[in-house]
């Protein structure tokens, strides 16, 4: 589907949905007082700190910080895109999502998508059953010699293709298998069934629906795998393999495990190692790395030890760079030579398996010593030659302490100073630094939680005709930010706000503020919000007032600051 999604739809979606009924529908909640409260499902708890207000239609947890709107729940509950969060939630209060086309709202065709969804299921019931048949036999001679499980092979939907040209067409609608890449059309018009005697793999994304196929042939014909081509439902850079299982197993995995094929994924699932995924014939990329680090910390590169295994590891390793922000591993485990992860585990057993997992170098170890190569560090062309190597690399990590101790590493490693080392200071991103200047003082912090969880408190700014163009105090711009983006948007409601802000710059501080606990009694915060406002600015023109009386008496005032002085002088907050 094309176009953005309009503004005023999400909007609209927000003032239906009430977040309580969304949330209790995946967390049970309970009433306390104005709010309701359950165990926090974003981290373990005993005693319940999660809260969800009807009001604001908001949610915080007291005990890890977790804030936000009832499209932020669904992100991070159900691990999804902003996108696949929307229609989850469109579909919970049952209106279909519109899309946004030069300027217009026209209705999102969902009707495609369903149809190829619908097409891709029926397909894979189909390939299940042939599994079953005399002809699928070979199939199940194949699993069995491998020592694939019926049980691990109803889990990951194995089937089986036949032979036939035509098993596909002569069952399904023609079209719909032609979208969904499961036919090939001739020249001439004429069609014929893409996979065709070959153990099949259902691909499905992690909302379980199945977008595409993988199938190997089972005997000495090539390709020994195939894939679905690309499809509107199917990327192969942005989805993996096993990813839905593992899901449906452990929501939250501590690691996951990335290995280089289908029969590696199901071959570990037999030893019990049901934390390993595939990429889909393509190099891994950054987009799956993200994706996979929604839902674990650490994720380790397990590929074949030869030739090909070591290029494919490194260029994961790669693509994983502008993906490790602070709090993200990654670790490389190449394995012997001519092993496999199911060969491995066969040998070794589960426990020394696991060993090598937990023993797989760190990314920083194996950086440095797969760039340094054969280079002679022992000599300045060397040292030379690993630095201008790993520069361009290093300068992909997010700021943060990660990158900072890689560039020390290499610092150290080529006994060299680097004299454009990214300092400390000069990683703070523009919301973090706001955010750090926000957090001294606390009457700043109180008085944009109370615009933010109130946005309507923005018409007693208005109402009082207070201008803070001529104060000066840290937080001054994103109070300014916060009061015209409330009179240009309009928001109803906390959950409204922050939406507009999502993607921002501004938009984790707004986060925070938005869950920012203010103790403030019903219908009390806009005498709460007058007063601490009013206290703000009282102390922004003394601290300006004296430093230009300081200025004046040491060195005079020039006509502009004279003007201000008199101006201070004069008014009463």
């Amino acid at each position: 589907m094309s176009g953005r999604i309009p503004r005023q739809f999400i909007d609209d979606l927000l003032v239906r949905v009430d977040i309580v009924d969304l949330v209790d529908t995946h967390v049970p909640l309970k009433k306390a007082g104005n709010n309701f409260v359950a165990r926090c499902p974003f981290h373990n708890e005993k005693t319940p700190s999660f809260s969800v207000n009807r009001t604001r239609q908001m949610y915080h947890c007291f005990g890890c910080g977790a804030s936000g709107n009832a499209i932020s729940f669904l992100m991070d509950y159900s691990h999804l895109g902003f996108v696949e969060a929307v229609e989850d939630l469109a579909a919970f209060v049952g209106v279909d999502v519109p899309r946004e086309e030069a300027g217009d709202f026209v209705s999102a065709d969902k009707e495609d998508a369903s149809r190829l969804y619908s097409v891709l299921e029926a397909v894979q019931l189909f390939y299940a059953e042939q599994l079953r048949s005399e002809e699928g036999q070979v199939a199940v001679t194949y699993l069995k010699e491998r020592g694939v499980s019926g049980e691990i092979a109803r889990d990951f939907g194995l089937g089986y293709a036949p032979k036939s040209w035509d098993a596909l067409v002569s069952r399904f609608d023609r079209q719909s298998l032609v979208d969904a890449g499961m036919l090939v059309v001739r020249e001439d018009g004429k069609v014929y069934d893409r996979f065709r005697g070959r153990l099949m793999f259902p691909i499905r994304d992690k909302r379980s629906r199945v977008i595409g196929f993988g199938g190997r042939v089972l005997d000495d014909s090539l390709p020994k795998y195939l894939n679905s081509p690309e499809t509107s439902v199917f990327s192969k850079g942005k989805e993996l393999y096993g990813l839905c299982e593992l899901l449906q197993k452990k929501t939250k995995p501590g690691r996951i495990l990335i290995v280089e094929g289908y029969m590696d994924v199901i071959a570990l699932a037999q030893y019990g190692v049901d934390n390993a995924v595939a990429a889909l014939g393509t190099a891994t990329s950054k987009a799956q790395l993200d994706l996979l680090f929604r839902f674990a910390p650490e994720l380790v590169l397990c590929f074949d030890g030869d030739n090909a295994g070591r290029q494919a590891a490194w260029k994961a390793a790669e693509a994983s760079l502008p993906c490790l922000r602070d709090g993200r591993q990654v670790k490389i485990m190449l394995l012997p030579q001519g092993q496999d992860p199911d060969s491995l585990i066969r040998a070794e057993g589960l426990s020394g398996f696991q060993a090598r997992v937990n023993d797989a170098d760190v990314l920083s170890d194996y950086f440095f010593d797969y760039l340094a190569g054969e280079s002679d560090l022992a000599t300045i062309e060397g040292r030379s030659q690993l630095m201008a190597l790993a520069k361009p690399h290093l300068e992909k990590i997010p700021a943060g302490f990660f990158r900072d101790m890689m560039w020390r590493r290499l610092s150290e490693i080529t006994a060299a100073r680097i004299m454009d080392v990214p300092q400390k200071k000069a990683t703070l991103k523009p919301s973090q630094a706001k955010k750090t200047s926000l957090q001294r003082p606390s009457l700043v912090r109180r008085v944009l939680a109370l615009l933010i969880q109130y946005p309507n408190l923005q018409q007693v700014v208005s109402r009082q005709g207070l201008s803070l163009d001529r104060f000066e105090f840290a937080g001054r711009d994103l109070l300014v930010d916060v009061l015209q983006t409330i009179a240009l948007e309009k928001p109803e409601n906390a959950a409204m706000l922050l939406e507009v802000y999502r993607g921002s710059t501004n938009e984790k501080t707004v986060t925070v503020l938005a869950g920012m606990v203010l103790d403030v009694p019903d219908g009390g915060e806009e005498a709460e919000f007058s007063g601490a406002l009013m206290q703000l600015l009282r102390q922004a023109r003394q601290e300006q007032l004296s430093g230009l009386l300081a200025k004046e008496s040491r060195e005079g005032l020039g006509f502009e600051e004279k003007q201000l002085l008199r101006t201070l002088l004069k008014e009463r907050l």
